[in-house]
């Protein structure tokens, strides 16, 4: 029988009195610590563990997101195609999560489900910083953290900036493109709508893609974050459906039928709609 495998031999450090560990680093004490379930349910570590997870994802998202908008004010595309691919990444990491969660059953869920009282995922405010800051702009959504003033005022300067979208549509017309005033300079607390001159404007890229590789290439990165975005709410709204059905949500939603509407959202509506010009 072979001896055991002692890391020491290897040249591993084995004791950290005075030095940092792995924990040490990570903070893991207060991230493991943080998992406090309300219920005896078995499930209720499942539900709080999924979604605290999910944040952090969110978390990471958000930085890789305000990155890629400094660098877009900057012109310096290329270390947006990276910060892109990871956030889509994210996303397919936040997808995966609905199929660990959906393993739960109705008859588990409802063990625990009155310890959420009125607390609900649509009251996550990294998840309406996202919304925010890829141009779903709904002042509306500024209500459930108005009890808190400092994330209330950071959530609001949000809305009032120009979305990621509104970045790249002034990139286009420093690049050259004919891009309308009325796109460059109007309330951006507003979500954006569909204008044929940016729809004319991309298709020109596409049309040409040796010639506008960069952008051609940074349309692209956004086509496959938002595909990936609306993968995650469309597993959203099967998760809910299959767990709770047609009842309310616990934040007094409509449940379902809310999701049902969040999937008519089109965040960079002309890169969709180039692709019939072609």
């Amino acid at each position: 029988m072979s001896k055991p495998l002692n890391p020491a031999d290897d040249g591993a450090q084995m004791a950290f009195d005075g030095r940092m560990s792995y924990g040490d680093y990570l903070n893991l004490e207060s991230v493991l610590d943080a998992q406090r379930p309300l219920s005896t349910a078995h499930d209720e570590m499942l539900f709080i563990v999924q979604h605290q997870t999910s944040e952090l994802w969110m978390k990471l998202a958000i930085h890789e997101l305000r990155s890629a908008a400094l660098a877009l004010q900057d012109e310096d595309i290329r270390p947006c195609f990276k910060m892109f691919s990871r956030v889509a990444r994210i996303f397919e990491q936040l997808n995966s999560a609905w199929d660990v969660l959906r393993t739960m059953t109705p008859s588990e869920y409802v063990e625990f489900r009155g310890s959420l009282h009125q607390s609900s995922g649509f009251q996550s405010y990294q998840y309406r910083e996202i919304e925010f800051l890829v141009g779903n702009k709904n002042a509306a959504m500024l209500e459930p953290h108005a009890h808190v003033p400092e994330l209330h005022a950071h959530l609001e300067a949000c809305l009032n900036a120009p979305s990621l979208y509104d970045q790249v549509t002034a990139l286009l017309a420093r690049s050259g493109f004919d891009i309308p005033a009325e796109l460059l300079d109007r309330d951006w607390s507003q979500p954006h709508r569909s204008h044929p001159a940016l729809r004319a404007a991309w298709a020109s890229i596409y049309q040409d893609p040796h010639g506008h590789w960069m952008l051609y290439e940074l349309a692209e990165k956004l086509i496959d974050f938002e595909d990936y975005f609306r993968r995650w709410r469309f597993n959203h709204l099967t998760t809910v459906q299959r767990i709770i059905g047609s009842k309310r949500g616990t934040g007094g939603t409509s449940g379902v039928s809310y999701l049902h509407r969040m999937l008519e959202t089109v965040l960079f509506p002309e890169l969709w709609e180039v692709r019939a010009d072609l």
